[in-house]
């Protein structure tokens, strides 16, 4: 693909992982023996399948990746970002309580990259509403993140940098 996004951005709950991280599972985590990510209870907290795939594609394609998530539950986010070693691939995080917007504002001040050449992929339609009326190209996440919606979310993300 030619025209790549500069920064491509991920809600987490519903995104990347099953669960709301603030009301579905009990903090704190850990990896258990058996190697599985675990909360508090012993339940075993689970990415969406193809979450490691897609974020190791988007490296191999040079773009960098940011979290943005209005979560309370910042520290819990954060933990399981590092316990299923994908904080390796996220060069910026936006985890705390407020607008999606603000997380973008804040983003392109810390990045530089301009609202058009970001994408961004979420579960909740309000948030790619919002986000959308900046001028970032948005994806709606339906059942998870996978290898077929980030492919589907670049091709959009390209036509629209193509212009009518």
């Amino acid at each position: 693909m030619e025209r790549l996004p500069k920064l491509a951005v991920f809600g987490l709950d519903y995104t990347l992982w099953p669960f709301w991280v603030d009301t579905h599972v009990d903090l704190p985590f850990h990896r258990s023996s058996d190697g599985a990510v675990r909360d508090r209870r012993g339940q075993a907290v689970r990415l969406y399948p193809e979450v490691p795939d897609v974020l190791r594609r988007l490296q191999d394609l040079g773009v960098p990746v940011a979290a943005a998530s209005w979560t309370g539950e910042i520290e819990g986010a954060e933990q399981l970002l590092e316990l299923f070693d994908l904080d390796r691939y996220f060069v910026h995080r936006e985890i705390y309580p407020g607008s999606k917007v603000t997380h973008f504002e804040r983003l392109q001040q810390k990045t530089g990259v301009v609202f058009s050449q970001m994408i961004f992929f979420d579960d909740e339609k309000r948030n790619i509403i919002d986000v959308s009326k900046l001028g970032v190209t948005c994806i709606l996440v339906q059942n998870g993140m996978s290898l077929q919606t980030l492919t589907e979310g670049l091709e959009t993300f390209a036509e629209a940098q193509a212009g009518p």
